[in-house]
């Protein structure tokens, strides 16, 4: 018996928790892992959301799905980078005022809410669409997680208030899936919304964190990431 949808989005918060838990309690992170793990990310999402999530958002819902999808990629971008200028993946380095991280997670808030829609929705069509989503989100939580907590750290934030911020982002992403399942109208479009938002993450947010680094493991990785999405969408059978 396969989990609802609501369990994998409590996997994909404990991604966000983790990523925090690492830089909050001073574990020492390879840089180099760190932009190997975005670099492969951006692969999966891009090819999700060009592969599957945004077809199969036409195919219920019309050309307003494109529309939907547009909105989707305008709301990422409002929102980590007109709301919260400085937000980026990766550890924060600099000292950073309040106002930096609480903006950030404003934005993320909403981001994090659209990647419970993505995952019900996807659950809505298919278990397989619906584990490939999950996958693709689950990826990013990482980062994302340890992202905020830097963020708030640097702000000169404590280390419990670090965790409470990514653990908000994951209790969006909860909040998502079980608003999804109510609310009919977020069904028929929350596919063509998280095609937009997974593609912003991907190449607008992701990629620009690694493309410009010299050295061919980071664009290996991302070409490894493409690959790994046909392979797990040839495991769960699309």
């Amino acid at each position: 018996m396969s989990m609802p949808p609501v369990a994998y989005a409590a996997v994909a918060a404990l991604a966000n928790v983790a990523g925090a838990a690492g830089v909050a309690w001073r574990a020492r992170w390879s840089v180099r892992a760190l932009d190997a793990m975005i670099a492969l990310a951006a692969g999966f999402m891009i090819s999700a959301a060009l592969a599957d999530i945004f077809p199969e958002a036409v195919a219920r819902a019309g050309r307003s799905a494109a529309v939907a999808a547009l909105l989707g990629y305008l709301l990422v971008h409002f929102t980590q980078h007109t709301l919260a200028p400085h937000f980026h993946f990766g550890e924060e380095t600099h000292q950073v005022s309040e106002m930096v991280g609480v903006s950030a997670l404003v934005g993320l808030l909403l981001h994090t809410f659209v990647d419970g829609v993505a995952i019900a929705s996807g659950f809505e069509v298919s278990t397989a669409l619906g584990t490939l989503i999950f996958l693709a989100i689950v990826l990013h939580k990482l980062p994302e997680g340890l992202a905020i907590s830097s963020l708030f750290l640097a702000a000169g934030a404590s280390r419990r208030t670090a965790l409470v911020a990514a653990g908000a982002l994951g209790l969006a992403t909860i909040a998502g899936v079980l608003v999804t399942e109510y609310v009919s109208s977020i069904t028929t479009y929350g596919l063509g919304v998280s095609a937009g938002v997974t593609l912003y993450v991907g190449a607008s947010n992701l990629v620009p964190e690694f493309q410009a680094k010299h050295g061919w493991r980071l664009q290996l990785a991302f070409f490894v990431g493409v690959a790994m999405y046909f392979g797990s969408r040839a495991l769960v059978g699309l």
